[in-house]
């Protein structure tokens, strides 16, 4: 495999030392294949909220295991998962399921485009939208981490949090489509500015630009009906995957019942896949959305965050955090978009990072990351991070 990995960032290039294979999950930890157990902040990069091989998420995987993997035709657990996303998230009147949040970008730019008749796009750099050409212009996460940023032709770039910039760009009217985080999670964790996702949401409307919210991880992971639900900003179309999966492979797009008419085989636009809508991998997220709907933890989860946020109080460092994502920058002058996040002492974070794993803390291998946490991280999983950071950070930091 190149690089050794099936995704890059997963090779440790940016941090150094060798990628840690893992045997099992269970609830807040990882078991690597030499028998060593960390408690896990990746979380399949925020798909499991309710940690690792949660008893109902895996009895679904069973269940439908023995009636079928794949089917390459309809099936009732598709339909469920579609209903249930429609009913939580209220600005998606209608949905497609597919593979990936890659897949489901590509396809809902795609609709946009169709159904605006425009081709440029904008988005806001630092963020990344998957590995779907468009989308690599000055992205984030992997891209900000191996220095693979691409530029694109019809994708404009701006700033994120500024709106006049984003105003500027759209001036005009030659933009199909705005794509953005509502809290950005690919440059590190990166709230909006108040007002900035409204802002964006009248320039879309003054200039017939649709507006498409990226929540592949805020999804479900901020509210029942995501980030959008939290910052009371309505988006024409919404990008879910991670967590509508529940740790199997997942995507969706979907919003306004007049677009998504567009797509076949009502519409012009065309999206297909032989393993869109895979029965196993709906099952595991109508799961997931069950418990989330029914144990309510979203209070929980961001106690628990600020409970990792309070143990790095003190230490010249910033810690951002929206709800139960957050991300610790190595620098204490403020992030509030890319060019702020980039100035993270990378060097410091690459200490930090192994460090953290020596003391049996497994963090995202990438400065530009999230940390991710789940219902199981309990008492013993989050203290077992507060003392892996209070033996380390403040020496770590204060040798940069």
């Amino acid at each position: 495999m190149p690089g050794g990995v099936s995704s890059p960032v997963r090779a440790f290039g940016a941090v150094g030392g060798s990628p840690r294979f893992i045997r099992r999950g269970e609830g807040a930890f990882v078991e690597d294949v030499d028998g060593r157990r960390y408690v896990d902040l990746v979380m399949s990069w925020g798909a499991l909220p309710l940690g690792h091989a949660h008893p109902e998420v895996v009895e679904a995987v069973r269940r439908q295991a023995e009636l079928g993997t794949s089917y390459g035709a309809p099936s009732e657990p598709e339909l469920q998962l579609a209903e249930t996303i429609c009913r939580l998230v209220p600005s998606i009147e209608r949905v497609r399921l597919v593979n990936s949040g890659t897949e489901a970008v590509m396809s809902a730019l795609r609709l946009a485009r169709s159904a605006t008749g425009r081709r440029r796009l904008l988005k806001f750099a630092g963020a990344y939208h998957g590995h779907y050409d468009p989308m690599l212009a000055a992205g984030g996460s992997g891209l900000a981490t191996l220095g693979l940023d691409s530029t694109v032709e019809e994708t404009a770039v701006v700033p994120f949090n500024d709106l006049a910039a984003a105003r500027s760009a759209l001036a005009g009217g030659d933009v199909a489509a705005v794509i953005v985080e509502p809290v950005a999670a690919n440059m590190g964790v990166v709230p909006p500015a108040p007002g900035f996702l409204r802002g964006l949401r009248a320039a879309c409307d003054e200039t017939g630009t649709l507006l498409v919210f990226d929540e592949v991880i805020t999804g479900f992971r901020l509210d029942l009906g995501g980030a959008q639900a939290v910052f009371g900003v309505r988006p024409d179309l919404t990008v879910l995957g991670k967590i509508i999966g529940g740790g199997l492979p997942v995507g969706a797009y979907g919003g306004r019942a007049d677009l998504m008419a567009m797509i076949a085989p009502e519409g012009p636009v065309y999206q297909a896949g032989t393993l869109s809508g895979n029965p196993i991998a709906c099952a595991a997220g109508l799961a997931t959305l069950a418990v989330l709907e029914r144990e309510q933890p979203y209070a929980g989860l961001e106690a628990a965050a600020e409970r990792l946020q309070e143990a790095c109080a003190g230490a010249p460092v910033t810690i951002n955090r929206a709800g139960s994502l957050l991300t610790l920058f190595c620098t204490a002058d403020g992030v509030t978009d890319y060019d702020s996040a980039r100035r993270s002492d990378l060097e410091a974070f690459a200490r930090l990072h192994g460090a953290m794993l020596a003391a049996g803390v497994y963090l995202p291998p990438s400065q530009f990351e999230g940390w991710f946490l789940s219902t199981a991280h309990d008492d013993e999983a989050l203290g077992l991070i507060e003392i892996a950071l209070a033996q380390n950070l403040e020496r770590i930091i204060a040798a940069r």
